[in-house]
């Protein structure tokens, strides 16, 4: 009787214990995205997200986005980057275009750990709308309807978070529908 009076007690306290996150495996692009890993270890195995990986590859992003961080990624699938103007992303990671898919791709990313529940409760605080600014050093806007966190560029597109809160080792990823672009 006492062994299963330990038990129950060890049981119960698993189950009261707050709940982390960040030990959440999700799976995006057919591929498990691993806490312990960082954002480019998880990114490469992602079946959705071989444009972005490529173009984080030519703009020599990949040594940053391996390091300490955190960093809040907005991550857009390949879908994403097909509703660009054709050739749009192989005239991007031509040599001579690295430094405008520098400034497009660090658009992308927000120094800290934001996960959704911090986006939504910003969006609260600011009567509907908060403002990030990204590593790139513009501004994008957050937005909720519909149960959903929309993110508004500074040329007025839009994008909502299909995927929240990929936690990594150095931060975390939210998937998202649509390329954001700074007003370059």
């Amino acid at each position: 009787m006492k062994k299963f009076i330990i038990a129950a007690f060890a049981l119960a306290a698993i189950a009261i214990a707050p709940r982390t996150y960040a030990q959440d495996t999700k799976m995006v692009g057919g591929a498990a995205m691993y806490p312990t890993k960082n954002i480019v270890e998880n990114a490469v195995n992602s079946k959705d997200h071989t444009t972005l990986v490529a173009a984080v590859k030519a703009a020599g992003l990949v040594e940053t986005l391996e390091g300490a961080g955190p960093f809040t990624v907005f991550a857009p699938t390949n879908e994403a980057f097909n509703k660009l103007p054709a050739g749009t992303v192989d005239n991007l990671v031509k040599p001579e275009n690295k430094a405008t898919l520098t400034k497009i791709l660090t658009y992308h990313v927000v120094a800290g750990r934001i996960s959704a529940e911090d986006l939504w409760a910003k969006v609260k605080a600011g009567n509907g709308m908060a403002t990030l600014t990204t590593v790139e050093g513009g501004k994008l806007t957050v937005m909720a309807k519909d149960k959903k966190l929309y993110l508004v560029d500074e040329k007025g597109g839009k994008s909502w978070i299909t995927i929240s809160d990929v936690f990594q080792s150095n931060g975390v990823i939210h998937v998202v529908n649509a390329v954001l672009m700074p007003g370059m």
